[in-house]
């Protein structure tokens, strides 16, 4: 009796909109703006004799770090995330591009593994500081999700990784992009200040799964601290930067951003306690309201300290 012949034949290459997919592009748009933030904050001007490509004519610059803070490292992270949740995505998210076999075998990790390397070469085009930046977003994005640290088990160190790289690393990016060189002191203080406030809307994210994440060990702040604490925190978390942030542009006699920072924080109090009074049900709405008023108060910042604003106030 013949034996059955064992398959030996690769697992075919996923399809174009699968990779896409896989790559999640509407997780993009927070990297991307925060490197715009960074390139404003730097305080140089894109265009040189309306030559883009002479003296301070920065656009291709800008273009490639959007391009690595955005679609290559965070569309890595997000590759790396799908590829070890693929046991929890079969249960909770079985139509993800790796559990519903669309990306069959290891092409999952492969994609992970090609587009750190891309995101590392981009990097290295993009000068020293950048590249080194870049490196340390990678870094950031397999120990957030691969073992032994996996950090996305904890509700402390998870979202404060997703924080300072997505908000802060992005920020720095942007202005060392356009600076070719370290930002001064005060764009690293007010960018670390809202990548701790960025926890706040990590933690805000982690109520749309708090039965799987209880299900399968990962102890999120909803988890770990019960819903009402983890978004009473999330909130003071959001307030305290943006807060911090106001007193220093005022300190710094950046009048006008301190005003429209302190604008944008008093429009989201005005809209916490709708979500204080059921978590689970107003978290996205806050998230399209809240958030969308923090990340407005970054650019305002973000043009204070570009020296946009001298004189106006």
């Amino acid at each position: 009796m013949e034996r059955s012949a064992v398959s030996t034949r690769p697992a075919p290459v996923p399809a174009l909109r699968d990779i896409v997919q896989l790559l999640k592009p509407i997780t993009w748009f927070p990297p991307m703006w925060a490197f715009v933030c960074g390139a404003i904050s730097s305080g140089v001007g894109l265009f040189s004799g309306g030559d883009i490509f002479a003296g301070e004519g920065r656009w291709l610059f800008v273009i490639g770090g959007a391009f690595l803070a955005g679609p290559l490292v965070c569309g890595t992270s997000q590759a790396v995330n799908d590829w070890f949740d693929r046991h929890v995505d079969a249960i909770n998210e079985p139509d993800r591009p790796i559990p519903s076999g669309r990306i069959p075998g290891r092409w999952g990790l492969a994609i992970a593994i090609i587009a750190s390397a891309l995101s590392a070469a981009v990097g290295w085009l993009l000068g020293p500081i950048v590249f080194l930046a870049a490196l340390f977003g990678l870094a950031c994005a397999w120990a957030y999700s691969a073992p032994p640290f996996r950090l996305k088990a904890s509700g402390w160190t998870g979202p404060l990784v997703v924080g300072l790289t997505y908000e802060g690393l992005s920020w720095f990016t942007g202005a060392a992009v356009m600076l070719g060189a370290m930002p001064r002191g005060e764009v690293l203080v007010v960018l670390l200040l809202y990548s701790f406030g960025a926890h706040g809307i990590m933690t805000l994210n982690d109520f749309k799964a708090v039965e799987g994440d209880r299900a399968t060990g990962l102890r999120s702040l909803p988890v770990v601290l019960g819903v009402a604490k983890a978004a009473r925190f999330a909130c003071a978390t959001m307030a305290a930067a943006q807060v911090a942030v106001i007193a220093l542009l005022a300190f710094w006699g950046i009048t006008l951003s301190a005003w429209l920072v302190a604008a944008a924080l008093a429009a989201q109090l005005a809209a916490m306690p709708r979500l204080l009074s059921n978590p689970r049900r107003y978290a996205p709405w806050y998230n399209g309201v809240g958030v969308t008023l923090y990340v407005l108060g970054m650019m305002a910042a973000a043009f204070g300290l570009g020296g946009y604003f001298e004189g106006v106030l």
